[in-house]
């Protein structure tokens, strides 16, 4: 097939097509075996059945064929997934029965393929309007609501990842709230977890987490929990877009406890590194990126390979920016409309209508820059489907280009 026909008109900013080809997607590679110079994982979102009722809050009906195929991509290129994450939509449309179904899933198919997975635990089967007007009967419902998730988990099979809790910071009135909890639930758990710090970018409702909205005092308030705690920890996942405070907080982590990026703009050279140490990885940016981000982190396993790591990930870099552009929590919408580009789902939706977050410029730079990282796998496939989008928004209704008519 002649690239001519990955033709199409394309909107540019001044809301003019042009003629646009995508490129050759990059020379990426699955790996031999398990991935060794970094821990990463890839944040995944759910698939939503495509004759589902779709309206905001309808319990989810996840196409389970397509949402675990996309699963099994991931640890094709020897990324693990972290599943029932914020990418899933926890709190932002995916009901509980249905996270306790993915997280099942999920952790069974990790283990017919030998797949590394991690899973959310957290308290968004709470009606936080509902919860005790007493702070003391508060604390002990979030408490258990975090027990009955962690059950889920640990008995799927999968690490727990004891997510941010909207509820608790509802209820919590100071650090020494947080550390109650967190360090009840660390003291009762059967084994390491990771510990997710959430920052509003992502989340607003979580402002102020750890006791305090200066950060400065939030971090003091989390090492200590890490410190108090850190044969249950094994790791820690920190989204605050923020790569000077990441590092400084990975500099005072207790001594064997994993640093996860989160921090899908500045992942390069976190993961990287420097002669200040590096971050492992637990990112939704890589389930958008999976291709790149594993070559990457092949490379970093050759002798000398740092450089060609950095070029890798430093090209995805601008996509990554703008997949996560503010307002940041709608980032799902471009991680399931470069899955669909890429033939991962048979249509462009998300639970609760979330997909309507990003608009059609957003969406039409979004192709344009996963074109120019090299992550558009079959170029045929993403033009077409590309096309096919530009004509349900009405695009063709734009006037050409000067220069192309």
């Amino acid at each position: 097939m002649t690239t001519a026909l990955r033709e199409l008109l394309l909107p540019d900013p001044r809301g003019t097509r042009s003629p646009y080809r995508p490129g050759e997607p990059g020379p990426w590679r699955t790996p031999s075996g398990p991935l060794t110079a970094r821990v990463a994982y890839a944040a995944a979102h759910v698939v939503l059945a495509v004759w589902a009722d779709n309206s905001p809050e309808v319990p989810a009906t996840v196409d389970w064929d397509a949402t675990l195929a996309f699963r099994h991509h991931l640890w094709s290129y020897g990324l693990g997934v972290a599943e029932a994450m914020d990418t899933a939509q926890r709190g932002m449309g995916l009901d509980w029965p249905a996270t306790v179904e993915l997280i099942r899933r999920s952790a069974a198919e990790a283990r017919s393929v030998g797949g590394a997975i991690v899973a959310g635990a957290g308290t968004d089967q709470l009606d936080e309007r509902a919860l005790p007007g007493d702070r003391r009967r508060a604390l002990a419902t979030v408490t258990d609501a975090y027990r009955e998730q962690l059950a889920v988990v640990v008995d799927a099979g999968a690490r727990p990842v004891l997510m941010a809790s909207r509820a608790l910071a509802a209820v919590a009135r100071g650090p020494e709230d947080y550390l109650e909890v967190y360090q009840t639930l660390l003291a009762e758990a059967p084994g390491p977890v990771v510990l997710h710090w959430l920052g509003v970018d992502f989340d607003p409702a979580l402002a102020g987490y750890w006791g305090s909205e200066d950060l400065d005092e939030a971090g003091e308030t989390f090492l200590q929990l890490l410190h108090s705690r850190a044969e249950k920890v094994d790791g820690v996942k920190v989204s605050l877009l923020d790569a000077d405070r990441e590092v400084a907080l990975r500099a005072r982590v207790p001594a064997g406890v994993r640093m996860y990026t989160g921090d899908d703009f500045n992942y390069p050279d976190l993961i990287v590194g420097d002669e200040r140490g590096y971050s492992d990885a637990l990112l939704g940016v890589f389930a958008a990126i999976a291709p790149a981000a594993s070559t990457a982190l092949q490379e970093l396993e050759r002798p000398g390979g740092e450089a060609r790591a950095r070029e890798i990930l430093q090209a995805t870099r601008p996509l990554g920016e703008h997949l996560f552009a503010a307002p940041t929590y709608y980032y799902k919408a471009g991680v399931a409309f470069l899955a669909w580009l890429n033939g991962h789902q048979p249509g462009y939706q998300l639970v609760a209508g979330l997909h309507a977050g990003r608009s059609l410029p957003h969406l039409v730079e979004l192709f344009r820059l996963a074109d120019r990282a090299g992550v558009l796998l079959d170029p045929e496939l993403a033009a077409a489907r590309m096309g096919q989008y530009l004509a349900v928004a009405g695009a063709d209704a734009l006037p050409l280009a000067p220069s192309a008519g």
